[in-house]
């Protein structure tokens, strides 16, 4: 576990932190199909907070993407980086984030976040704001639809339906990945295209509604919270 630098120039309002995603917006790729589903490595990161001590923990876990087994993890706490604002809250979480990133071992590949690349209603969630600050190729898997519409996809594991923002663009998707189960939401981040997304959405979910980086990277990030903590 390592401790968390919060940059100088982190910002410390909500407007200066709207002025970074506007600047940053532009320098998404989308024309890039990312890495095929299966091969190399991919990693989830998570992150856990304890409001009351004022810190975040955050994880990240590489799995071997043929084989989902776990290749490495690094785990970083340190103090929250910015308050709880809607629309936002990549700025409470990168500097975490990318804490335990540079803290592994061997390179992470794809990056799956817990949240929202492009299905963001300024188009830069955390997804796509980590893969332009790194470089990475990231995508988003979240638990809830946000502030988007879609359609019931089919009952069957690996039926989708567009997830669409309120002026109708497709920003991503709602996923099945268990059969009857309530879909995952899925969108780019960066150097990825949402048929890739998917398709790595699904490898990651053998048996599971949750891809397997993203709840491996949860139990590790609250288990580094609670020893930050004091157990």
């Amino acid at each position: 576990m390592i401790s968390v630098r919060i940059p100088e120039d982190w910002p410390a309002t909500e407007d200066a932190a709207r002025a970074v995603q506007d600047a940053l917006r532009g320098r998404v790729v989308l024309d890039e199909t990312g890495p095929p589903p299966g091969t190399g490595h991919v990693t989830g990161v998570d992150v856990a907070y304890d409001d009351e001590r004022d810190l975040v923990a955050a994880a990240a876990v590489v799995l071997d993407a043929a084989t989902l087994q776990t290749v490495a993890e690094a785990t970083a706490v340190g103090r929250v980086a910015f308050p709880y604002v809607p629309g936002l809250l990549a700025f409470r979480e990168l500097p975490a984030v990318r804490a335990a990133l540079d803290a592994l071992p061997c390179p992470p590949g794809l990056v799956v976040c817990d949240g929202y690349g492009l299905a963001h209603p300024r188009r830069l969630g955390l997804a796509s704001h980590l893969g332009v600050l790194t470089g990475l190729p990231t995508l988003g898997v979240a638990k809830n639809p946000f502030t988007f519409t879609h359609a019931d996809p089919a009952p069957a594991r690996g039926s989708s339906a567009p997830l669409l923002a309120a002026d109708g663009a497709e920003v991503g998707a709602a996923l099945r990945t268990r059969s009857g189960v309530k879909p995952v939401y899925v969108s780019v981040g960066h150097r990825v295209t949402l048929d890739t997304a998917l398709a790595h959405t699904l490898a990651l979910t053998p048996g599971y509604r949750l891809p397997e980086t993203t709840r491996r990277a949860d139990a590790l990030c609250r288990r580094a919270l609670r020893e930050a903590a004091g157990g």
